[in-house]
């Protein structure tokens, strides 16, 4: 085979890893009649308020001048309607004089994107993941934690947690874990990949071979893409997430556009609409973000299409050739309740 179709995920470590968040002003006491001392308003406290009103409405003049500016950080709920704009907690800003770069988007987004490391029976594979709590819940694919007796998270810091699943969808590819014992961490914004047009400028980040917080950039090449991939679990098919990670990636089977790679998906698949995108994608990318130039996240990276060096003998797959594909955001926020409730586990 010259073609090879899979998951930007969990490349295997067992191997050379070459494969894949008022007070009222006094206005005087009733009936007209001022305070007695010592509240009475000075000159001094009358000239003031003028000022903090000025300087209050400066600053939402400021934000609301901003127009995109986006909240890395600020935590939507589960529903489908969810848009980015919920309240706000532990994240970062892209900076106004930052907005619109790579740069930007990279140094305000990367605190919230962590690497997952799994390991099962089939081996240790590595894959990426997105902060959507303070508190530690992490969104990522389904086919990078899919069988996994440990899980261990690295912060973008350094630090390392364990992780337990909370919930996972293999219908949707989609998983959601939970750190032991974390607060305060960086959050991202989840997006509304309805608004995401072909040729938007977009960033990825996550961990391809291992290689935490690396940043690709590209654009939106496609959007509603097919993409179907195994729904095997425990990999005792002989096709699915197991030999995965025993085959260093390059064995998972995909099909896209009408064609089948990688061998035979089986008789249980999913398949869901993906973005399409430019951006490099690698094995390790899988459960990473894909982002806007807003610092919203407006896809979780899932796989990739890159043609088959076997060719030259070197037995393993080729790097991106920017053929990457992401799940959209919004099928995460439609998912949320039910991946928070274990269903589908």
């Amino acid at each position: 085979m010259t073609e090879n179709l899979r998951p930007s995920g969990a490349y295997s470590t067992d191997q050379d890893p070459t494969p894949y968040g008022y007070g009222t002003a006094y206005d005087g006491a009733p009936g007209g009649y001022p305070p007695p001392p010592p509240y009475a308003p000075t000159n001094r406290h009358r000239a003031k308020r003028p000022v903090a009103l000025l300087a209050a409405v400066a600053i939402a003049a400021g934000v609301i001048g901003g127009g995109t500016a986006t909240l890395v950080g600020q935590l939507n709920g589960g529903g489908s309607g969810a848009t980015g704009s919920g309240g706000a907690v532990n994240g970062t800003t892209v900076s106004q004089s930052s907005k619109g770069t790579v740069s930007g988007v990279a140094e305000a987004v990367s605190p919230a994107i962590v690497e997952i490391g799994a390991a099962s029976s089939a081996g240790n594979s590595t894959g990426s993941g997105v902060v959507i709590t303070e508190d530690g819940e992490i969104v990522t694919n389904n086919h990078v934690i899919s069988g996994a007796r440990q899980i261990q998270v690295t912060l973008s810091t350094g630090k390392t947690y364990t992780a337990d699943v909370v919930g996972t969808d293999p219908d949707k590819d989609l998983a959601l874990i939970k750190l032991r014992g974390a607060s305060g961490l960086k959050t991202a914004t989840l997006g509304d990949s309805s608004q995401v047009k072909v040729g938007d400028q977009v960033v990825a980040i996550g961990s391809p071979e291992g290689l935490t917080g690396t940043v690709t950039s590209g654009i939106v090449s496609a959007l509603d893409r097919d993409v179907t991939v195994a729904k095997d679990d425990s990999g005792s098919s002989g096709q699915g997430q197991g030999q995965d990670r025993q085959g260093g990636g390059q064995q998972w089977p995909f099909e896209f556009g009408g064609q089948q790679f990688n061998g035979d998906t089986g008789e249980e698949t999913t398949t869901y609409k993906a973005l399409q995108t430019d951006a490099s994608l690698n094995p390790g990318n899988s459960g990473g973000a894909l982002i806007n130039m807003d610092g919203e996240i407006i896809g979780i990276n899932s796989a990739m299409y890159a043609p088959s060096s076997s060719a030259a003998g070197s037995g393993s797959a080729a790097g991106s050739v920017g053929l990457g594909f992401a799940i959209p955001v919004n099928t995460l926020k439609a998912d949320l309740d039910t991946l928070r409730a274990g269903d589908g586990s």
